[in-house]
């Protein structure tokens, strides 16, 4: 990995998964990369901590109960707050269907479960490159 690569994950991450174990390993992941983390384990509180976190990147699992994955993604971008955030899906579903799904609520990038680290990262590195190059809006 790069050094550039190592930096990737500075800023605010937001991550949320409805299993707390895996919760935390993520945001554990993330913090030894350098962000500043919070997780959440449901859809509902994702929305919450989003709004007072305001975080640069929310890793998103897409099943939850009650609030799903989609429904969260398509509450923050509602919001004036949220309309800059980078939103991942990190998910088991990964048919083109799939995708397609994420994409309409609002989703920059899905990612299948179980990541790969490198993969995270490059792919946070792409998001803000691309975000980067096309300006301010």
């Amino acid at each position: 990995m790069s050094k550039s690569e190592a930096f990737a994950l500075t800023g605010r991450i937001l991550v949320a998964d409805d299993l707390p174990d895996a919760a935390r390993s993520l945001a554990m992941l993330c913090e030894l990369y350098g962000a500043e983390v919070r997780f959440a384990l449901s859809g509902e509180e994702t929305v919450t901590v989003a709004e007072s976190f305001r975080p640069q990147i929310v890793l998103l699992d897409i099943s939850m109960p009650g609030m799903s994955g989609y429904d969260a993604a398509r509450a923050i971008r509602r919001a004036p707050w949220g309309a800059d955030m980078v939103l991942i899906a990190l998910t088991g579903w990964g048919r083109s269907t799939d995708l397609a799904q994420a994409r309409a609520a609002g989703f920059d990038a899905h990612l299948l479960k179980p990541v790969e680290p490198e993969a995270l990262i490059r792919t946070i590195s792409d998001l803000r490159a691309r975000r980067r190059a096309a300006g301010p809006e």
